[in-house]
């Protein structure tokens, strides 16, 4: 399977995290066989005085795309991240600023077709917000995904 997955930080050493956790990814899930420019933008969803780094890769492996979202959380918090986007009020978000930011956007099948699914949040029954959903949800609507994303999609 194909995966594209979006980096990005906006605390230390962005680039340096975001290259640190390039190799995390082949290292621990597969070969990236492309990879974008780093994208600089503004905080998206809250206010920071602190821009962010981003960038888009391109990986292959024989991975489930839960078993990809278990490991990039490991990969982040491994960088530093302690805090994940708080979800309150059912699907209201609180994002705040990040040592790395890794999110799977969208996952495409040996021949071709795009893998959609939304896979439930079992940890929480108070929750309706699905712990991973594919295509990811928001990624049209952000710049800092969309432009990075298409450079390197074939």
């Amino acid at each position: 399977m194909t995966y594209y997955l979006s980096l990005g930080a906006n605390l230390g050493d962005r680039e340096a995290t975001l290259r640190q956790a390039l190799q995390l990814i082949e290292q621990q899930i597969g070969p990236v066989r492309r990879c974008s420019s780093f994208y600089y933008s503004k905080p998206w969803g809250f206010t920071s005085q602190n821009d962010f780094c981003n960038l888009c890769c391109a990986l292959e492996c024989d991975k489930t795309p839960l078993e990809v979202l278990h490991l990039t959380q490991t990969i982040e918090r491994a960088l530093g991240r302690t805090k994940k986007t708080q979800i309150i009020k059912h699907q209201t978000l609180i994002y705040s600023d990040r040592t790395i930011d890794i999110d799977l956007i969208r996952v495409f099948n040996d021949d071709g077709t795009e893998i959609k699914c939304q896979i439930p949040n079992n940890k929480s029954q108070m929750s309706s917000v699905p712990l991973l959903t594919l295509p990811h949800p928001l990624w049209q609507e952000r710049d800092f995904v969309k432009v990075p994303l298409a450079e390197i999609m074939h």
